[in-house]
């Protein structure tokens, strides 16, 4: 590979461009950059040196994508208007690929410049609105305008593949897609230029071995730094991220510019609305999220929404990783939500709050809208990885799926979305070896019903013993009659005699139940039937079991309206009896006894009663119903807290 080797038109120092698409070299020397053209080089103007970071990236690292090598060999640091920095590095490609790795927040984006088919029409920057969809850019789901902003060129260090000009502006848009795509809009030349790629992880470009830069002490990495307000000696805890911070001494809220500080005012609330449980500096971690990884609190704020005139305040505690970024924990009515970022092209129709129906969808779970209405920061304390400031208000929307939260945050520069996850304060208590006071207090938007397993699990068991007993008719046999005989009973000689006979024998099988049932043609009148059960053995006759099946059957008029009681027909069953052969020996006495009484009597095993399966499904079906109750009772005092209470729940 051919080396334009030259001298800086500055100080006259030896530059080299290694890369045929470099377009500006810095100096290593004097810090100017260093374009060159056709004829001659130019000088830029001078750039500021590269403020060192945790980033595990570096100058002349190597890695793979799409199966192709390339090298990091430029570096620029660009600053966000708002407050904020990211890295840009420079890959140059074995193939010639012109590749650019964007590093902000923890995360990275490996992009390329696009060429767009002739007749796609970018909107312009004016136009554009954050949470827009974007045509043309890929044949896939419309690209989601995430931000637009305006950034400057404040460092930069090797060689860059554009006209880079120190600190002159640029505007431009952060798109997102779904799977991961990702695409920025550069208006900084005559027509808008696409840069389209995806979020990626340093495993996905061959970098999984990279790590973060060894640093010196957090105390010596901040020596030198005081309040530029009271002297007071200040500690950052990410000091390559941070942007804002405040002094614990005088209470001033600085601007954090590359190690430089400056006094922007002094807070005047001393202390916050809601008392702070957990304090900064403190490290905790949470088995459930990233595998038990340790995160610091490095800021805190309070923050409130005003409804119908009355001020609901939370207070949320910044947590930072230097391999993971920024998280949140927020502390609400002494509930807690472990809180990440999440990619606003994966919430469908994130773009359309007002729509017709107030909910969205992420991850295969519908949320419904739970509150809207512009959230204001009222208290700071600690640093923050943005130019915050007390007064700060966005347009704050919250949708819940229990125990997800999934929470918008618009502005006309930036939309954001987030999802926090219900956590229990003793997991809070747990992570951060702390003992917070007090009880919760009503429902949290999306606190899970605590007994929801009882519900659950209730109902899958009465399915289960309807399933038993479906299958258990075939499996046990259908019931079978094995007597089915007309006898006759013949008139008494006085009222209180008794009149026997015996019916023909039957046989019975073991294990299976036995039914009798008897019926007498009785009409205003009654019977009474006592039933013998008798085992036929050889030599030897022996009384088994003895039920009496009583038969009344009443009917009249009364004032006007007819009545009936009782009925023709009546049976007993008893549980299994020894297989064998058997007979009814039957003793009936009946009202009109000097009449002769005909009766049938007939005899069924195997039958299959409901007493028992309906006594099981009672008792089965008393907690889950129970509980049911309880739900409903949970889920109208969340709902309650609801600017949409009565159509959401």
């Amino acid at each position: 590979m051919s080396v334009l080797t030259a001298n800086c038109p500055s100080c006259a120092g030896p530059i080299e461009f290694k890369s045929g698409s470099s377009i500006v070299v810095i100096c290593p020397f004097c810090r100017s950059a260093v374009a060159r053209n056709d004829k001659n080089l130019e000088d830029l103007g001078k750039i500021a040196d590269i403020a060192e970071s945790q980033s595990p990236l570096k100058m002349g690292l190597r890695g793979e994508w799409d199966g192709h090598r390339f090298e990091l060999t430029g570096r620029a640091q660009i600053k966000h208007q708002m407050g904020g920095f990211w890295d840009e590095w420079y890959a140059t490609f074995s193939n010639g690929w012109v590749g650019w790795l964007a590093e902000a927040q923890g995360k990275f984006y490996l992009t390329f410049f696009k060429p767009l088919a002739e007749g796609t029409q970018i909107p312009n920057f004016e136009q554009l609105q954050v949470g827009q969809p974007v045509e043309g850019i890929t044949s896939k789901t419309p690209l989601v305008v995430a931000e637009k902003g305006t950034s400057s060129y404040v460092a930069a260090e090797g060689e860059i593949p554009y006209k880079l000009a120190p600190g002159e502006l640029s505007d431009y848009a952060d798109l997102s897609g779904k799977d991961g795509i990702f695409a920025t809009i550069d208006y900084s030349g005559s027509q808008p230029m696409v840069f389209f790629g995806n979020e990626v992880t340093l495993a996905d470009i061959g970098l999984s071995d990279a790590r973060s830069a060894e640093r010196e002490a957090r105390e010596v990495s901040a020596q030198g730094m005081s309040c530029p307000n009271c002297g007071g000696a200040l500690e950052l805890r990410a000091p390559d991220k941070t942007e804002r911070v405040t002094c614990p001494f005088c209470n001033s809220l600085l601007d954090v510019n590359q190690g430089n500080l400056r006094f922007l005012q002094v807070l005047k609330d001393k202390k916050p609305k809601l008392e702070y449980v957990l304090e900064i500096g403190a490290k905790g971690s949470f088995k459930e999220f990233y595998d038990g990884a340790e995160f610091e609190i490095i800021g805190m704020m309070t923050r409130s929404v005003k409804i119908e005139g009355v001020h609901y305040y939370w207070n949320e505690y910044l947590l930072y990783n230097p391999k993971i970024g920024f998280r949140w924990l927020v502390h609400s009515d002494n509930h807690w939500n472990f809180v990440e970022p999440v990619n606003v092209a994966d919430v469908e129709n994130s773009y359309a709050l007002t729509g017709m129906k107030p909910q969205v969808s992420f991850n295969g779970r519908t949320f419904k809208i739970f509150q809207d209405s512009p959230a204001t920061v009222g208290f700071v304390r600690g640093e923050f990885y943005w130019a915050v400031k007390v007064g700060e208000t966005v347009r704050a929307a919250d949708f819940i799926s229990p125990p997800y939260m999934l929470s918008q945050e618009l502005t006309d520069k930036e939309v954001t979305w987030s999802l926090g996850t219900y956590i229990k304060r003793k997991e809070v208590e747990k992570a951060f070896g702390v003992s917070i006071p007090g009880d919760t207090w009503n429902v949290a938007p999306n606190q899970p019903f605590p007994s929801g397993s009882l519900i659950k699990y209730g109902f899958a068991l009465l399915a289960l013993l309807m399933l038993v007993g479906i299958f258990m008719i075939p499996l046990s046999g259908l019931s079978g009659t094995v007597l089915n005989q007309e006898l006759l009973l013949q008139p008494l000689p006085r009222a209180n005699a008794g009149q026997v006979v015996v019916s023909q024998p039957f046989d019975l099988k073991a294990n299976r139940n036995v039914r009798f049932t008897a019926s007498a043609p009785v009409s205003n009148s009654w019977t009474e039937l006592s039933i013998d059960l008798i085992a036929k053995k050889a030599g030897a006759t022996d009384e088994v079991e003895a039920i009496t099946i009583p038969i009344e059957y009443y009917y009249g008029v009364s004032d006007g309206e007819s009545w009936t009681e009782g009925g023709q027909t009546n049976d007993a069953t008893i549980s299994a009896v020894p297989e064998g052969s058997y007979e009814l020996r039957i003793e009936g006495s009946w009202q009109n006894w000097t009449k002769p009484m005909p009766i049938r009597v007939k005899v069924e095993q195997n039958v299959t009663r409901g007493m028992n399966f309906w006594a099981a499904f009672i008792v089965l079906a008393i907690v889950p119903i129970l509980t049911l109750f309880r739900k409903f009772s949970f889920e109208a005092k969340r709902w309650s807290e609801s600017m949409f209470g009565s159509s959401s729940s």
